[in-house]
C-alpha cells in the first residue's frame, strides 16, 4: 500500500482548484485525478490528453463539471520527482487559447530555472 511519502509532491505553479468556481463534483474528480498521477499512474484519454505543443510529458486534464455547465482544463506536467500544475481554467471550444500555451510554457520554464538555482 502507497503512502503519502510514496508519492510525488503535487506544485501547483500559480493556480488553485477550490469550490466554487469548480462545482463540488468536478473538484472531487480533480483531485482524484491528480492524486492518481502523484502515485504515478498513467492517465489516458478522455480524461487527460498530451499537450506535446507546451512541452514533453505536459497534459491537460480535462473534468467535465455539470454543476456548472463547463470542462475544466488543468494543464500538468509529470517530472520524476512531482507533478506540476501550471494552469487551470475553463474552456468551452476544442481549441486550446494560444495564450494558455504560451502562458504554461513560461511558468513551466520559470520552474525549471528556478530549480537550476538560475535567477533569470
Amino acid at each position: 500500500m502507497d503512502t503519502p511519502s510514496d508519492r510525488k509532491r503535487l506544485r501547483f505553479l500559480w493556480c488553485e482548484i477550490r469550490t466554487p468556481p469548480f462545482g463540488t463534483n468536478a473538484r472531487w474528480e480533480s483531485g482524484r485525478a491528480l492524486q492518481k498521477l502523484q502515485e504515478g499512474e498513467t492517465i489516458s484519454m478522455p480524461l487527460s490528453r498530451p499537450m506535446p505543443s507546451i512541452g514533453r510529458r505536459c497534459h491537460e486534464l480535462r473534468i467535465k463539471d455539470d454543476e456548472k455547465k463547463i470542462t475544466w482544463r488543468i494543464v500538468y506536467r509529470t517530472d520524476a520527482d512531482a507533478v506540476l500544475v501550471a494552469e487551470v481554467f475553463g474552456k468551452t471550444t476544442k481549441k486550446t487559447p494560444q495564450e494558455e500555451i504560451e502562458l504554461c510554457k513560461q511558468r513551466f520554464a520559470a520552474y525549471d530555472r528556478i530549480k537550476k538555482g538560475e535567477t533569470k
